[in-house]
């Protein structure tokens, strides 16, 4: 299928049939089997599992980073490595990973620079990315200088400023305190909903997955195995109060259980 008929279908990812295996000097590592998953343009879709599972390497199989053994996996209607080429999506790692030595006007422009872009449409693609992620004013600030999530939020900005359709991020807010984060997760879904991104998303934490989802994957122990897709009707503009409410409490049940089915699979 073609990248415009993949678009007109509102696919962004589709992955079918997908396994993957590292050889390893202890023998056979089968990290993902049979993964099937698809995900629709503007679909905010947490991954979710036990430590090993293959959350990240999912994605990393998405970003053209790892190479399934068997199966098929298509970005934008295309394959990931065309995909990475057209620079289709960008990457938040779950460390910050900014230059110490660049400010962060120049760490977002970094990518920029790769690309080969003119000074005057970097400094407009920086200015206007940072303050999507509300760092204007901290342009010349370099990383030290900046709080763990202001880093992380400026890691975003980065990522947007190769304007992708497609933003992949692993565990972004893992290290972060959880008064922090939360406050990241409600930034977040307001950058969502201004850009309308598509957004795939690892996490280990249930509320987390819960309160920024459309659809949250829940995942098996190593091998990776989709255990249950979820799909949460919240309303799209929405506080940290909605997690008292009956309707998240009964998301955040079924992602519980469907964790605890997962370890059914265990040897």
């Amino acid at each position: 299928m073609s990248a415009e008929a993949q678009s007109a279908t509102g696919n962004v990812v589709t992955a079918s049939d997908l396994s993957l295996r590292f050889d390893t000097n202890d023998g056979a590592v089968h990290a993902l089997s049979d993964i099937d998953l698809t995900i629709q343009a503007g679909d905010f879709v947490s991954l979710i599992g036990p430590s090993g599972c293959g959350k990240t390497t999912l994605l990393r199989v998405i970003a053209d980073l790892e190479t399934p053994t068997s199966g098929d996996v298509q970005v934008n209607g295309v394959s990931p490595q065309q995909a990475r080429l057209a620079r289709a999506y960008g990457y938040v790692f779950q460390a910050a990973s900014l230059y110490p030595w660049r400010t962060i006007a120049r760490n977002v422009a970094l990518p920029l620079e790769i690309m080969g872009l003119d000074r005057k449409e970097r400094r407009a693609r920086v200015e206007r990315n940072l303050e999507l992620v509300n760092l204007s004013g901290f342009e010349k600030k370099y990383p030290w200088q900046l709080s763990g999530g202001m880093q992380q939020r400026a890691s975003i900005a980065r990522a947007l400023a190769v304007e992708p359709d497609l933003l992949l991020m692993d565990e972004p807010f893992g290290a972060l305190d959880e008064i922090v984060r939360d406050h990241l997760n409600e930034q977040l879904l307001q950058l969502w909903d201004k850009t309308n991104k598509t957004v795939v998303f690892v996490t280990h934490s249930i509320p987390e997955a819960v309160f920024l989802s459309t659809h949250i994957v829940v995942m098996s122990p190593r091998p990776g195995r989709i255990i249950d897709i979820i799909e949460s009707d919240l309303p799209k503009d929405r506080g940290l109060d909605i997690r008292e409410t009956p309707e998240f409490l009964a998301i955040a049940h079924r992602v519980r259980e469907g964790l605890r089915q997962g370890h059914s699979y265990e040897d």
